[in-house]
């Protein structure tokens, strides 16, 4: 190891610990095979990948070869403690010849032995992804040239463990709106419904979610909310949203308190996280919807033989951006027969090179009464058409029916 590596050397080295990709494996199987290469190569007794928390700011044992028991007992270490957490931080090569308490966080590490140790920053770009690390029990002195392999070797595994995570995040996101969103919409006497669902071309699935569910004494609970970023993280936000707001609709005859509660839920827990939400209650008559928005934009109705318009509601502030308790509102909105109402998320009406308002006059223009798919149907036909929607599009559609006279 002790001979100059040129670029041609390096690369073979580099492909060596590689090897060929094997489909079957799963990413920590396949880091660890990686690993077990990089052991082979450098002559050393331990290698180890450890990703980054964000969430946390810390580092997570995740695959390992020679000390498999980090991962085993998920070991945790901070950023900018000891020498994983120093490489993080840094973001740089950082080489140790001494491996005690007062150098490694890790008590494994010393444990096992090991006298030197190479960590290099895995990094995408300018993102943090983790940390590799090899360690010798054997005293030695690591080379330039395996330092350059090692840092080739990370930027590589780094891109790889980028790829699998977003694929993940997006699986993941998937199977949760899936659970979230109703599978089926309700059988409700005197309503119908229509919904859509379509995950944003440019920004994929992310916080947008309606629901529907029975209240005590024959009344109807009706959601749309849109939590505010994309991808799991808010898709998590908007599963606990959407159960709190279900939880406070049990307990409180009034929209405006709901949202209030839900608001104070945010702020408390969900710091950072922002969503709009309107919620309604369409008493047991059908014939009016007590009706609260939280920053959420109008819905828009539509009467038989009339054009749509929008619904005079007032906006509150959004959920998990107020300070103190502002003053919310509910309004009660008439549901003649064969009415349709229609709520919806800003992805349908919003486009980089119009004002939203625009939309919202385009989508009342474009909305008829009628059968409620029908209705989504020819709504998604007017506002999409046949450009993919460039942010999520969440739509549901409510008429009330007209009950033969005599029934």
């Amino acid at each position: 190891m002790s001979r100059s590596l040129d670029a041609h050397d390096r690369l073979q080295q580099l492909e060596t610990i590689i090897g060929e990709p094997a489909a079957h494996l799963g990413l920590a199987e396949l880091l660890a095979e990686t690993l077990q290469r990089l052991r082979d190569v450098l002559e050393v007794d331990t290698a180890t990948v450890l990703r980054y928390q964000a969430s946390g700011g810390q580092l997570v044992a995740f695959a390992a070869a020679g000390i498999e028991e980090e991962v085993h007992q998920g070991v945790r270490v901070p950023v900018g403690s000891g020498f994983a957490g120093r490489v993080a931080l840094e973001r740089a090569p950082v080489i140790i010849d001494h491996v005690d308490d007062s150098t490694v966080v890790n008590s494994l590490l010393w444990e096992r032995g090991l006298h030197s140790m190479l960590g290099v920053p895995m990094l995408a770009g300018t993102e943090l992804v983790g940390v590799l690390h090899v360690g010798s029990v054997p005293p030695r002195e690591f080379t330039d040239d395996e330092v350059v392999t090692m840092q080739l070797l990370a930027d590589r595994l780094a891109m790889t463990i980028q790829v699998e995570a977003l694929e993940e995040n997006r699986s993941a996101t998937m199977a949760l709106q899936r659970s979230l969103l109703p599978s089926k919409l309700p059988d409700v006497p005197g309503l119908a419904f229509g919904a859509r669902y379509v995950p944003g071309a440019e920004t994929g699935l992310g916080g947008d979610w309606y629901d529907l569910f029975l209240l005590p004494g024959d009344r109807l609970g009706v959601v749309m909310g849109d939590v505010s970023g994309h991808g799991l993280d808010a898709a998590v936000i908007m599963g606990r949203l959407r159960s709190a707001l279900r939880a406070y609709a049990l307990d409180c005859e009034s929209p405006a308190e709901v949202l209030a509660k839900l608001d104070r839920k945010a702020n408390h827990f969900e710091h950072g996280a922002m969503a709009t939400v309107a919620y309604g209650i369409i008493e047991p008559a059908r014939e009016t919807m007590a009706l609260s928005l939280a920053g959420h934009l109008p819905p828009v109705q539509a009467t038989a033989g009339e054009p749509g318009r929008l619904v005079a509601v007032p906006p509150d502030p959004p959920i998990g951006l107020t300070i103190g308790q502002p003053r919310r509102r509910t309004t009660v909105v008439d549901l003649p027969p064969g009415s349709v109402l229609a709520f919806y998320t800003d992805g349908l009406v919003e486009r980089r090179d119009r004002p939203v308002d625009t939309g919202m006059r385009q989508l009342a223009a474009a909305l008829r009464a009628g059968e409620p798919d029908w209705v989504c149907a020819q709504v998604m036909s007017a506002m999409i058409g046949n450009r993919a929607a460039q942010d999520d599009v969440a739509l549901l559609a409510i008429q009330r029916q007209v009950v033969p006279a005599g029934a």
